[in-house]
């Protein structure tokens, strides 16, 4: 089965698009699932993809881990079929675990506002640190997709970013007048630095700056405001998405600026409350207001 692995995984880097860490946690999803069959490695049956489900649910593992690797081994076992080394996938027939809903967080306005401008001083980190956090919140990225920017992606005059998404989706995305402001000041710091290739956002070495970098960052500065919550950069793209929605932004429009395949994808990032509902269907209806 080793080799089956193995091979999925250059199926997902060369064929599929996916990031590193997309791959890493696939590949562990199916080694924890295999590592009870033997050297040998016996194709798997709907029992054992049913046990091993309740068994991580059972061991404390979160419903949604447990689910994740559910789909990751559908997506093994269809590949085995498409490579007729098996003849039906048995965890298609297995149901993800229920998940409870919750509401996924987002700033307020004048949280957002505080956040971005948190970093303060002058210098090549202050610099590099506004530029991430302004382009966030400003153009709703992944994290992964920032720190994959080079800087030819990067068009200031223009106000745009070129973005690769998942699946090596390319899409193009507007800046703020913020947020360009701030990528011109840390493009002049990035040149005094005088290091590094073609990656835009850099450490202090010259080397592409990593996800777990940008996490560091929005994670710092949100405890520096005492933002209530866990805050990542995840929370300034739902943000992002959020306040779009709030303003009147077409929902369409919206998925296609956070690179979103599926609408229903973009409906799990939007949600409102009540409140603004109505306000929005007594300014928008033209029965709303009628006596």
């Amino acid at each position: 089965m080793r080799v089956y692995i193995d091979k999925f995984i250059r199926h997902l880097q060369n064929e599929r698009g996916a990031s590193p860490h997309t791959i890493k946690a696939y590949k562990k999803d199916l080694e924890t699932f295999f590592e009870g069959f033997g050297p040998g490695g016996r194709a798997p049956e709907l029992s054992d993809i049913r046990g091993f489900v309740a068994s991580e649910i059972n061991k404390g593992h979160k419903k949604s881990t447990a689910g994740r690797r559910l789909a990751s081994l559908r997506s093994f076992l269809k590949f085995l079929v498409r490579e007729g080394a098996l003849k039906s996938n048995p965890a298609r027939l297995v149901p993800s675990p229920k998940l409870p809903k919750h509401l996924p967080k987002f700033l307020t306005v004048d949280e957002a506002f505080s956040l971005v401008q948190g970093p303060e001083g002058i210098g090549f980190l202050a610099a590099r640190d506004r530029a991430i956090l302004e382009l966030l919140y400003s153009s709703g990225l992944r994290v992964s997709e920032l720190a994959g920017l080079n800087t030819e992606d990067i068009n200031l005059k223009e106000a745009l970013v070129k973005v690769r998404g998942k699946g090596k989706k390319e899409r193009i995305v507007p800046m703020g007048r913020k947020a360009v402001s701030a990528l011109k000041t840390y493009a002049v710091e990035r040149l005094l630095l005088k290091k590094g290739d073609e990656a835009f956002f850099m450490n202090k070495r010259g080397l592409r700056f990593t996800d777990r970098g940008v996490r560091r960052i929005v994670v710092k500065y949100s405890r520096l405001l005492a933002l209530a919550g866990r805050i990542g950069p995840h929370t300034l793209r739902h943000t992002f998405a959020t306040h779009l929605l709030q303003s009147g932004a077409d929902l369409r429009v919206i998925q296609e600026l956070l690179g979103h395949s599926s609408l229903s994808t973009t409906q799990k990032y939007t949600h409102l409350d009540v409140t603004h509902l109505m306000e929005v269907y007594d300014k928008a209806h033209p029965l709303a207001d009628d006596e």
